[in-house]
């Protein structure tokens, strides 16, 4: 049993043994065992003998084309790598920057003409056209009527008695600003007391949308004679 346990101890050390990577106590066992056990003599001769037909082989040569090869093979593996780049880098296109981009082109579409019909509209009112109430209807619109005025009314006083007919011209203040006579005497007197009348009076302007323009208003006024 020991001289079993001894020959499987020796042959584990042949190939250190071989190196001469073993401690000198150990080269010392594997030697008197080789001395006295012959099959482990024999086993070692074949190892020995095959490590030199081994060694007298040498390095296999390299192949003269194998610097080409490798340069092919590089450039190979470096256009599959790049082509798998590209092919990445569109999927990644199509599937989220694709539609990131058509989202905010679309986007950005839209605030233009959202600006561009706010800035028309803002034209439109910030430049509005002189609008007065005798102008064509435009559905919301109101025309000037009275409100007060600043005294007690009086009679007109001219040379019969009459229905003076005015054309009164207020503007988007409520206040009277011109006027023609329509109708009546329109002699010096007449117009001076009409238009004294009509500085007095304060009326409700015309409004188109609700917004206050000028208006044209018939007023009318009794004329008193003064010769009776």
């Amino acid at each position: 049993m020991n001289e079993i346990n001894a020959c499987t101890t020796t042959r584990a050390l042949f190939s250190s043994y071989l190196d001469g990577a073993v401690s000198g106590i150990e080269m010392q066992s594997v030697s008197g065992h080789l001395d006295k056990c012959a099959d482990c003599s024999r086993e070692f001769t074949e190892m020995r003998g095959m490590q030199s037909t081994l060694s007298g082989l040498g390095s296999a040569k390299m192949p003269a084309d194998l610097a080409l090869k490798l340069r092919v093979a590089i450039s190979h593996e470096s256009a599959r790598s790049q082509a798998h780049w590209y092919d990445a880098i569109g999927v990644r296109w199509d599937n989220m920057l694709r539609p990131l981009l058509m989202q905010a082109s679309a986007g950005f579409a839209g605030a233009v003409l959202l600006i561009g019909t706010l800035a028309m509209l803002l034209g439109v009112v910030a430049t509005p056209t002189a609008v007065q109430a005798n102008d064509e209807p435009l559905g919301a619109l109101t025309s000037p009527h009275y409100r007060y005025s600043a005294s007690a009314p009086r009679a007109i006083k001219t040379s019969e008695d009459t229905t003076i007919v005015v054309e009164a011209k207020v503007n988007s203040r409520g206040q009277v600003y011109d006027y023609n006579i329509l109708s009546g005497p329109s002699d010096a007197a007449t117009r001076a007391q009409v238009m004294d009348q009509l500085m007095l009076e304060v009326f409700e302007p015309a409004k188109v949308f609700g917004t206050p323009v000028k208006g044209h208003v018939i007023v009318t006024f009794e004329g008193i004679s003064v010769s009776a």
